[in-house]
């Protein structure tokens, strides 16, 4: 059996911020609840013991995102490591991971990270200008309250990276913001681009043109391969991925497959969802506290999930740039926006310096 990811939702959609452009706020008013509150124990043990008997032995990863899932409150977490290791019997390899705003980050969060192995998302648009649409309730950017979170995690040494929104004014100033990551000791950096909410087609500066899109893959990868001749490695996880492709390695990013494939999301009150972008009533895969993975990972709900994804227009067939592009990537930003004419121009001009990478 293939390595096990599981995404926990510990707080829901609870969070402490009111970024502009949260995803994760627009998925949870799709659905009749918002909020499914704080995960209780039992849930959690649930979770564990039922992830442990269906990785019979593979390795299992614990991904915590929100909302904010710091919310939930370090005893949840301490709670969580502990029933992990009492019940992991089959002695699975367990990883954790954690994706926060930062801004509820102090030593003791910090130490806990760190004698756990966590490995740490922490939220950063650049400097503080990049930074202006991730705001507190007040509308206050929440710049300097994450550089402080950064400062205590190296003190700490937790291993952590930074995640970027790419907004339209993201991509106008990559150089910017590229060149102030790389000046701060940020070396570990993963660019999403900003979703717009379903169903909305709204024009703003959240929000990448295709012309903007293709401007910050050329420019930025040029950057990229300068610091990389230069031995100053800068890893940015698409660049990571679309390298691996070009050797021809799997993708580990998701979405860069091509099509999607088995994930579970779990909900606060124990409701399991096929992806992250999906966490809504109409893809409910069922309940962890009622129902074992196996029985909704072999759903026809499940299944038809994956089905979805693997029609491929005719045109991306006969592209050149398939092998690498695989179709747009995925199936939430191609909902998004068709950045179809943003690849074609990134690999048409930046396919040569790929070599590079050769051995």
């Amino acid at each position: 059996m293939p390595p096990l990811s599981i995404m926990i939702k510990p707080a829901s959609s609870l969070c402490n911020l009111r970024c502009k452009y949260c995803f994760y706020c627009d998925v949870a008013s799709q659905r009749e609840d918002f909020s499914f509150g704080v995960m209780e124990n039992d849930t959690a043990h649930n979770l564990i013991r039922k992830a442990i008997d269906y990785a019979k032995g593979c390795s299992i990863a614990f991904a915590f995102q929100g909302g904010e899932p710091l919310i939930a409150g370090l005893d949840y977490f301490k709670a969580f490591v502990k029933t992990v290791n009492e019940l992991n019997t089959k002695n699975s390899e367990i990883y954790y991971s954690i994706q926060t705003n930062g801004t509820l980050v102090t030593d003791e969060w910090a130490r806990f990270f760190r004698e756990n192995k966590f490995l740490v998302g922490l939220s950063l648009d650049g400097d503080f200008d990049g930074n202006k649409f991730r705001v507190d309730a007040n509308g206050q950017n929440a710049y300097y309250r994450i550089i402080n979170a950064a400062g205590k995690l190296k003190r700490h040494q937790v291993e952590f990276n930074i995640l970027t929104v790419l907004t339209g004014y993201c991509a106008d100033n990559a150089e910017r913001i590229y060149k102030y990551f790389r000046a701060n000791g940020y070396h570990y950096l993963q660019f999403i681009p900003c979703l717009r909410p379903i169903g909305d087609d709204t024009q703003s500066e959240l929000y990448m043109t295709t012309e903007q899109y293709a401007n910050y893959l050329i420019r930025i990868f040029n950057l990229y391969v300068k610091d990389f001749v230069r031995g100053n490695y800068m890893s940015i996880r698409v660049f990571d991925n679309y390298v691996r492709m070009f050797l021809g390695e799997r993708p580990e990013q998701c979405g860069l497959a091509g099509h999607c494939t088995h994930q579970f999301v779990c909900e606060g009150n124990g409701n399991i969802y096929p992806c992250d972008f999906y966490c809504t009533d109409e893809w409910l895969l069922g309940n962890i506290n009622s129902q074992s993975l196996r029985e909704m990972a072999e759903g026809e709900k499940a299944k038809a999930f994956i089905t979805e994804s693997l029609n491929v227009k005719d045109e991306c067939k006969s592209c050149r740039f398939f092998a690498m592009c695989r179709g747009g990537g995925c199936k939430r930003d191609k909902a998004s926006e068709n950045y179809c004419e943003a690849y074609k121009k990134f690999f048409s001009s930046c396919m040569p310096l790929f070599s590079v990478f050769r051995k």
